[in-house]
C-alpha cells in the first residue's frame, strides 16, 4: 500500500457495548457501584494487613500484594467501561490505549506470578511445617514479590516495545470496551505475524511456568492431604488451599477462554462478557473469596472499628 494513501491513526474509538438504550443508565450504575466497593474492599485489606498484627505472616502479605493489582487493575479499566456505557463509545489517544493495555498486560502477569508463590506458601505450609517459618521469613516473602514486580514491570516494556513496532492506519475502532491485545492487533495495517509469535514465544515463561508450578505444589499438597489419617485434618488442610484454587481457577479459566482459544469474530459478545468477568469482576470477588470471609480478617477489622469509635468518642 503506498504510504501517502494511508490516514496514520492518532485516536481510538473503543465501542464498548453497543444498543443499550434503557438499560445503559442501570448498566452504568451497576458497574460504577462495583467498581466503588472493589476500591473500598481492596483497600480496606491493604490497610488491615498493614496496620494489623495478627496479620502480619506471608499469606497475608500475598494477600495485601493482590489486593494491590486488583485495584490498580480496576482503576485501569473502570473508567474506561463506565465511559464507554455512558456515551455508547469512548474516544482514547494511540498512545493511551497502548499504555492501557501494557498496565494491564504487566499486572496479570504480576498476578500470575503472585498466585505460583501463593501455591509454594501453602505447599510448605502444608507439607514442610515445621520449616515453613525458617523457609518463609519475611525476607524471602519481599524478594519474591520484588522479582514477580520485576517480571511484571519487563513484560510491560517487552510488550509497549512489540506494539511500538506496528503502524496504525485508517482503522481505528475497536468492537471492545478496553484496549486489549487481539484489538488491537486487528486494527494495526503492518504484519502482525512476528509479534504474535513473540507474544506466543513470551507466554511460556509469563503464563505457562506458573501454572505448571501452581499445578506441582497442588500435587505435593494433594498426595500430603491424603496422608492425614485424621478427617478434621484433611478439612483444615484443603480449607487453607480452597480460597487459592478458586481464585487460579478463575484467573487461568479466563485466560484460557480469552487468549489460548481462537477469537473468533462471532464470538465479540462472549469475550466482552468473559473480559467483564477478568477485569472487573474478578477484583470484587478475590477480596471476599480470599481475606473478608476470613476470620482473622473479620477480627481484625472489629479491632480497627473498635478501637476508631473509641477514639471518636
Amino acid at each position: 500500500m503506498n504510504e501517502k494513501n494511508q490516514t496514520w491513526v492518532s485516536e481510538i474509538v473503543l465501542l464498548g457495548f453497543q444498543n443499550l438504550h434503557n438499560f445503559k443508565v442501570p448498566l452504568f450504575s451497576l458497574f460504577l457501584l462495583i467498581y466503588i466497593l472493589t476500591v473500598w474492599e481492596n483497600v480496606l485489606i491493604i490497610v488491615l494487613v498493614a496496620f494489623s498484627r495478627n496479620l502480619h505472616s506471608p499469606m497475608y502479605f500475598f494477600l495485601q500484594q493482590l489486593a494491590l493489582s486488583d485495584l490498580l487493575t480496576s482503576s485501569n479499566i473502570a473508567p474506561t467501561l463506565l465511559e464507554t456505557i455512558l456515551n455508547e463509545g469512548a474516544t482514547v489517544s494511540l498512545v493511551g490505549c497502548i499504555t492501557q493495555f501494557n498496565i494491564f498486560g504487566g499486572l496479570e502477569t504480576f498476578v500470575g506470578f503472585l498466585l505460583a508463590v501463593m501455591a509454594y506458601d501453602r505447599y510448605v505450609a502444608i507439607c514442610i511445617p515445621l520449616r515453613y517459618t525458617s523457609i518463609m521469613s519475611h525476607r524471602v516473602c519481599v524478594t519474591l514479590m520484588f522479582v514477580s514486580w520485576l517480571i511484571g514491570l519487563g513484560a510491560i516494556l517487552i510488550t509497549a516495545n512489540l506494539i511500538a513496532t506496528l503502524h496504525f492506519c485508517d482503522r481505528n475502532t475497536i468492537h471492545h470496551f478496553f484496549c486489549d491485545f487481539f484489538p488491537l492487533l486487528e486494527l494495526s495495517c503492518s504484519d502482525t505475524f512476528i509479534v504474535q509469535l513473540e507474544v506466543i514465544i513470551l507466554s511460556v515463561p509469563v503464563i505457562i511456568c506458573p501454572f505448571i508450578l501452581i499445578s506441582v505444589s497442588y500435587m505435593c499438597i494433594a498426595h500430603a492431604i491424603l496422608k492425614i489419617v485424621s478427617h478434621t485434618g484433611r478439612q483444615k488442610a484443603f480449607s487453607t488451599c480452597s480460597s487459592h484454587l478458586a481464585v487460579v481457577s478463575m484467573f487461568y479459566g479466563t485466560i484460557i477462554a480469552l487468549y489460548i482459544v481462537p477469537p473468533r469474530k462471532e464470538s465479540q459478545t462472549i469475550s466482552k462478557v468473559l473480559s467483564l468477568l477478568y477485569t472487573i469482576l474478578i477484583p470484587l470477588f478475590n477480596p471476599i473469596i480470599y481475606s473478608l470471609r476470613n476470620k482473622d480478617a473479620q477480627e481484625a477489622l472489629k479491632y480497627i472499628i473498635k478501637y476508631h469509635t473509641k477514639w471518636i468518642h
